[in-house]
């Protein structure tokens, strides 16, 4: 099964540095062996998490910098951008909209991989953390209507950046899947490796990854997945 059939430039928010590779980096992983180019744009700059290592703000946020490049690397995707909003302190404003959408504009995506805004059970404080929320809002509010229509932002039209309008997106972290990708379990392990200095245990995080995607995996039959819910216009 061709599950990226016509995919063939894949955009992916992330509210902090590795929260993709813990949610998608295995699929992003098999796009880009398909030659598919896949970007990065990570929101806020992740330097006031739970760290194994301790440092001032600005190095932290460049040591977090260097660890997602590494990452993505790992994944086949060469491009990562930076908004560099504070970690702890987002909100969907106009001015993150604007950002966001000079990311669609600019990188022209056919999907973008996004957070599931509808996630709303409060079951679990990692994923419902604030950032999380407020990046999967603001990201669908910019995706419609105002990445594709020149009404929005009009002042990133004069400077050359058209409206684009994206057909379809992939929402990770949901409860409702309507999709699921068979992984390799190895890319998304060696992704989430490079983020050295987010994780204490490594085996035991590794034990976790396994078992998270072999649960995903046994509701298609398959050995390990990640889960989406599609999205399209």
């Amino acid at each position: 099964m061709n599950e990226f059939l016509d995919f063939k430039k894949v955009l992916v928010f992330s509210p902090h540095p590795d929260d993709l590779d813990f949610a998608c980096s295995g699929t992003v992983a098999k796009m880009t062996k398909r030659g598919i180019e896949v970007v990065y744009c990570i929101i806020t700059n992740g330097e006031k998490g739970i760290h194994k290592v301790k440092l001032p703000s600005k190095e932290m946020i460049s040591m977090r910098e260097r660890e997602q490049r590494k990452a993505a690397k790992v994944a086949g995707v060469q491009r990562v951008i930076f908004l560099s909003e504070i970690d702890g302190e987002l909100e969907n404003t106009k001015k993150l909209r604007k950002k966001i959408v000079k990311a669609i504009r600019e990188t022209k995506p056919d999907v973008i991989f996004s957070l599931d805004p509808s996630n709303k059970t409060f079951d679990s404080f990692y994923r419902f953390h604030r950032d999380h929320r407020m990046a999967a809002e603001a990201v669908f509010d910019a995706v419609y209507p105002a990445a594709g229509s020149s009404a929005f932002f009009p002042e990133l039209e004069r400077a050359g950046i058209l409206p684009h309008q994206v057909r379809r997106m992939w929402f990770f972290g949901t409860e409702t899947p309507n999709v699921f990708v068979d992984i390799s379990i190895d890319d998304k392990v060696e992704a989430l490796k490079q983020h050295v200095g987010q994780i204490d245990d490594m085996k035991a995080l590794s034990r976790r990854i396994h078992d998270r995607a072999r649960t995903i995996g046994k509701k298609k039959k398959m050995k390990y997945a990640e889960s989406f819910r599609e999205l399209t216009f």
